[in-house]
């Protein structure tokens, strides 16, 4: 694990790669990009999708965050609990499960528009996102040496945000064009991840001894300040999703738009943690937590001067919150300490998850009083706010783990 813990028999025997050898080829990584892939393009597809869904059905524009807020809550909810359904049943009945719930319900979004149905649908699924999203971040230190985590999870977030640039735009541009058949299939893909789980889990090793609840609860005392600091960044990413395409329905910019915040994600997301590993993150942490404000308030006035400052804007933030998803994952686990590494991953996942539902439900009240550049700009300056935390996240531990 990270954060000082070993890859143990299990992963000696499982398949932790050789340091010297490139780590994407490891059976093992690949299984985990694969699982994690398919898991969040169903994710993504839908993020900005379904409240367009639910305005272009009938609903009010101010409240057709409430569907992205309800798969949130029930994830975060879920979330908590993933470690000790994962002490009873095990690790790889409980990411089927995951994988199935996330999956299966999807089609069904096509046999109505109310928002009623859409949340009850995604009620299911956040659940099974909940189990993909705790055990993924787990798993991906558990097939990576010690002085190789930082690039391993590199390549994880690098499984995610490929489908962050891929799948939010196309989904966006299939509901605007009226495809929502299309989408809701596409969005059935993480029963596909069935087929990797099996060579993961041998690569992954053995189970995880389960940690003793204190030492549970000093890690995520420990994990609390970089998952503060990625709440704070996710809120503003679930406005920026989320009210986007509402704002401007004509579907190019907006598209355009979640197409270059979604590049730049990942590739800051994926060579953050190379640069973590070699350079530490007292700077790269409070540097991307800048950069994204600076991004974010670009794009808020690129609204009102033009569209060429919204992309760039975009491109920026994008760069921004690739970034501080991956460093802060890293310091979660890093204070954490040994054993603790399970319930790192829970918070720092609620953390993000409850980001987003914040920014898809609480910025839409914003949105509708202040409008969309305002709502961006007032974001930025929450943004450059917690500067001084993200420096102290970067470099203290609080833990003795």
């Amino acid at each position: 694990m990270i954060g000082g813990h070993g890859i143990d028999d299990g992963a000696a025997s499982g398949g932790a790669v050789e340091v010297q050898a490139p780590l994407w080829r490891s059976r093992g990584v690949q299984s985990l990009v694969g699982v994690t892939a398919l898991g969040f393009v169903s994710y993504f597809l839908t993020l900005a999708s379904l409240p367009a869904y639910a305005v272009a059905g009938g609903a009010a524009e101010s409240t057709a965050g409430v569907v992205t807020a309800v798969f949130l809550v029930v994830t975060i909810a879920v979330q908590s609990v993933v470690p000790a359904f994962v002490n009873r049943f095990g690790t790889g009945p409980v990411f089927v499960a995951g994988l199935l719930a996330l999956g299966v319900p999807a089609p069904f979004y096509v046999l109505d528009d109310g928002v009623a149905w859409i949340s009850a649908l995604s009620a299911v699924r956040g659940a099974g996102f909940a189990v993909i999203t705790v055990l993924g971040a787990t798993l991906a230190a558990r097939v990576a040496p010690p002085e190789r985590r930082g690039e391993s999870i590199g390549l994880y977030g690098l499984a995610i945000a490929l489908p962050n640039m891929a799948a939010v735009p196309v989904g966006v541009a299939l509901v605007l064009s009226g495809h929502i058949g299309v989408l809701s299939w596409l969005a059935a893909a993480p029963v596909l991840g069935l087929v990797f789980l099996p060579a993961l889990l041998r690569a992954a090793g053995g189970r995880e001894e389960p940690a003793p609840a204190g030492n549970a609860r000093a890690a995520v005392r420990a994990a609390l300040a970089p998952s503060l600091v990625l709440f704070v960044v996710t809120t503003a990413g679930g406005g920026f999703v989320t009210f986007l395409p509402i704002d401007r329905p004509g579907g190019l910019l907006a598209t355009a738009a979640l197409l270059l915040w979604g590049l730049t994600g990942a590739l800051t997301r994926w060579r953050a943690g190379v640069l973590a590993d070699r350079l530490g993150t007292a700077l790269l942490l409070p540097l991307s937590v800048l950069v994204g404000a600076v991004g974010l308030a670009v794009t808020g006035a690129g609204l009102w001067w033009g569209a060429g400052w919204v992309l760039l804007g975009a491109a920026l933030f994008g760069a921004g919150f690739g970034a501080v998803q991956n460093l802060t994952l890293l310091r979660a686990f890093a204070r954490a300490g040994e054993r603790g590494t399970t319930a790192a991953s829970a918070l720092w996942n609620a953390s993000f998850d409850a980001g987003t539902a914040a920014g898809a439900l609480l910025l839409g009240f914003a949105y509708g009083a202040a409008g969309l550049p305002w709502t961006f700009v007032v974001s930025a300056v929450v943004l450059a706010a917690v500067l001084p935390l993200a420096q102290a996240a970067a470099r203290a531990p609080l833990t003795r783990g």
